[in-house]
């Protein structure tokens, strides 16, 4: 069987794969558990063909791992993939429309991430959940002052001068 062309539908722990030869006929589907599929893919399908994924969690270090075997991976937006499934959302169907997508000499890629710059992304990412977060707490705080009449200002730096006076603060009432 000489593929040229194999769909993979990423999930935690069973992947489904579609494969296509020269002639596009559907030659190859197959369900994989997680342990198993990148040995599955190196006895069936051949160095150089292309392995494309929908660009999910996971998908670039798949794509590195598979890249370092020999194949050309391809990353797809999955706004990209969603038109070309056929009928319900199903693993198989998805993998089918993965590889029916990378068909197309049109089709916009998603570049496969290196390591640096996944770590980089991560740190932005928690960094701005920090942000998110700060704001979250500072208006909870507000909130709870405002629960014993203490007025709190809504800018970050003027909220952390007033929290220690406003504890200090008697309670009226």
């Amino acid at each position: 069987m000489k593929l040229t062309r194999v769909g993979v539908d990423l999930a935690k722990n069973v992947f489904q794969v579609h494969g296509v030869d020269r002639a596009e006929r559907s030659v190859w589907c197959k369900r994989l558990k997680r342990n198993r599929w990148i040995q599955e893919i190196e006895q069936n399908v051949q160095p150089g063909a292309e392995v494309g994924m929908e660009a999910c969690g996971g998908a670039h270090h798949w794509a590195r791992v598979l890249q370092s075997k020999g194949y050309v991976v391809r990353l797809i937006a999955p706004q990209f993939v969603k038109p070309y499934v056929k009928s319900n959302k199903t693993d198989a169907n998805d993998a089918q429309a993965v590889c029916e997508a990378m068909s197309r000499p049109s089709m916009r890629y998603v570049a496969v991430k290196t390591i640096e710059q996944q770590d980089i992304q991560a740190v932005h990412r928690v960094r701005a959940s920090l942000i998110s977060e700060r704001g979250a707490k500072a208006n909870q705080l507000r909130a709870l002052a405002y629960e014993y009449g203490l007025v709190a200002p809504r800018e970050i730096t003027a909220l952390h001068r007033a929290v220690p006076a406003c504890w200090r603060m008697p309670a009226t009432g």
